[in-house]
């Protein structure tokens, strides 16, 4: 598939998707959506890559859906809409490596919804963030209520729901929803700066934790702390564990597979 609303960058291990609208702040529409989950496919195909990074053209990463879209919607066509980009999300928390949002300007509404698919969130020291779905009549739609809730808390999470408020990327990282802040001038290259740390860890132990905390964190303590005796067990079929280790006591930087 040929791309006409994102750009995909691979370099070096690293994937960049970067929305492409600038002209309508990067607003989510389907064609968009069809072309980012084609592009998910294909980081799912590929074997070398080991991070992947989303970010958006100009002043937005996104900033929301196309409200032209929703002119043409009724509930049929709202509800078709809504689980294709559920599905969307969930395609985005299956991967098995590292996927950081860089949220570089506005991440709103669906645009913030998409960024808490992601494992973690940057932000841009200009960044504004929210939910503010209630100001049109509706509520978020792609998983705002839920995921938002799991990150800040439901209090929180109501109050930002309810009342459509914006937050700035310091407010933001206070109430966790938020990793690290970076200036403006130079954010995507202090986030590639990190990918390609990530990049060069071990891929089991990556995957491994990564899926310990995921499964573990709707268990019970008990049950989740034996998911993660499973996951530790299995980083020692990969010779990652031994090459680490004697990197370790040697004094030098691992070479991982």
């Amino acid at each position: 598939m040929s791309y006409q609303t994102i750009l995909f960058d691979h370099e070096a291990g690293v994937v960049t998707i970067t929305f492409n609208r600038p002209d309508r702040l990067n607003a989510l529409n389907q064609e968009m959506l069809a072309e980012f989950r084609d592009a998910l496919d294909r980081v799912t195909r590929a074997p070398d890559v080991r991070v992947l990074l989303l970010t958006g053209t100009g002043r937005a990463f996104i900033a929301g859906a196309d409200i032209n879209e929703f002119l043409q919607f009724g509930p049929l066509e709202a509800q078709a809409f809504s689980r294709s980009v559920h599905e969307t999300g969930f395609q985005l928390e299956a991967l098995e490596i590292p996927v950081i949002a860089c949220v570089n300007g506005f991440a709103l509404g669906g645009g913030l919804e998409m960024a808490m698919g992601c494992d973690f969130i940057y932000a841009a020291d200009t960044a504004r963030l929210g939910q503010p779905e209630i100001n049109l009549g509706i509520i978020p739609g792609f998983g705002g209520t839920q995921r938002l809730a799991r990150l800040v808390g439901k209090g929180v999470a109501k109050e930002l729901v309810l009342t459509g408020r914006l937050l700035d990327a310091a407010e933001a990282r206070t109430l966790g929803l938020v990793a690290r802040i970076f200036p403006a001038d130079t954010f995507m290259a202090e986030c590639r700066k990190v990918a390609r740390s990530l990049a060069a860890k071990g891929r089991v132990s990556v995957r491994a934790a990564k899926q310990a905390i995921d499964r573990g964190f709707d268990q019970d303590l008990r049950n989740a702390c034996l998911q993660e005796v499973d996951a530790f067990a299995l980083c020692f079929a990969s010779p990652d564990a031994h090459e680490g280790a004697r990197a370790f006591l040697e004094k030098r930087q691992p070479k991982f597979l």
